[in-house]
């Protein structure tokens, strides 16, 4: 789906191949807003974890990488533990991670070991079952139908893992998110909604945590019914910027986003599942800077908080690793902090997050 952050791969799991970014040209920010939906404020029970601020994070560092097809270079448990107490310092009681494999289980041990009141909402990374090569911009070939077939088995030990780990962590995984925009056509790791609601409904099956799968907020009305049928609440990206939204447009976006989510599935449960702003991109200009990112995320928390809507922000920290080549691309800026741990304007004054105490 065209004009549906068409270039960005911002949330990659932990131990997934990194693929170079594709710049395409943005919509006109000119163009009619879409009539917004107001969503009424949500029952309180809609929460996840009962938190309406939250941060999707990624702990890799300078340098550091996952397993691009010769080994990864991951962080390690001091570096982890490192950055969760810096989040949880500054108020962050809940967290987003996009797959099961080790770094996750890292992630919960640490939480739990070390005691940290933090909770996490656990992923499932899956992997291309269809090829969209003819719709994902930087997918230049058909990916071969043995490696589709491996990719479908991969998708079931990434399910079992996600299944195990949230059993496991009972107290500290307090949903799952199946899959992170495998249902959009632009992307290059498309899986059908039937095997998406299969792949739902095993983990729904297995565990007592609410589950889910993250995805634009295209693929939500487009497949909300049948997703819903097995989901106990709908996870939504929504991503301004990306679609040629200035700072001012962006807001009243979102929330035009999320309205056009609720007409499909009305009686659902919304909960966003990333939305952001970058203060470097070369894609974006001069809309990418941290008085930006300050104001848009400011509107969106208050937003979140006024009507019991989890936001999981994208993201905690910059990631040198993401996108291409190019060191201003948006892919490695989306950060609340920088890539050595300093905070952004935003989190500095203390507008998005509590500082820390002395």
């Amino acid at each position: 789906m065209r004009g549906v952050r068409p270039a960005t791969r911002g949330s990659w799991p932990l131990s997934c191949f990194a693929l170079a970014a594709c710049v395409t040209t943005a919509p006109n920010p000119t163009k009619d807003m879409p009539e917004i939906q107001h969503l009424a404020p949500q029952s309180p029970d809609a929460l996840i974890g009962g938190e309406s601020v939250a941060l999707a994070y990624s702990g890799f560092r300078r340098g550091q990488h996952p397993d691009r097809g010769d080994g990864d270079a991951s962080p390690t448990p001091a570096q982890v533990e490192e950055d969760l107490r810096l989040l949880n310092a500054h108020g962050v009681r809940l967290i987003r991670l996009y797959d099961s494999g080790p770094n996750s289980a890292l992630v919960l041990d640490i939480i739990e070991n070390r005691g940290l009141p933090m909770k996490a909402m656990l992923g499932a990374w899956l992997h291309a079952e269809l090829s969209a090569h003819e719709t994902c911009a930087w997918l230049t070939e058909p990916i071969p139908p043995e490696q589709l077939a491996a990719n479908r088995a991969r998708n079931v030990d990434e399910v079992r893992r996600a299944i195990e780990l949230a059993n496991r962590h009972p107290k500290t995984v307090v949903a799952v998110n199946v899959g992170n925009e495998a249902l959009v056509t632009w992307n290059d790791h498309l899986v059908s909604i039937e095997a998406m609601v299969g792949y739902i409904k095993r983990v729904k099956d297995a565990i007592a945590q609410p589950v889910s799968t993250a995805d634009n907020y295209v693929a939500w009305a487009d497949h909300g019914p049948a997703l819903m049928s097995v989901a106990d609440f709908a996870l939504v990206h929504t991503y301004p910027v990306w679609e040629g939204k200035t700072l001012e447009e962006a807001m009243a976006y979102t929330q035009a986003n999320l309205g056009q989510v609720h007409a499909a599935i009305p009686n659902a449960s919304i909960a966003i599942g990333e939305a952001g702003w970058p203060t470097v991109a070369s894609e974006f200009g001069d809309r990418a800077n941290e008085p930006n990112q300050t104001a848009y995320v400011a509107a969106l928390l208050e937003y979140g908080r006024t009507h019991n809507i989890t936001v999981f922000v994208f993201e905690a920290f910059d990631e040198d690793w993401k996108g291409d080549d190019n060191p201003d691309g948006a892919e490695k800026h989306w950060g609340l902090f920088d890539i050595d741990r300093r905070p952004k304007a935003g989190v500095a004054s203390g507008q998005l997050l509590p500082r820390p105490a002395p």
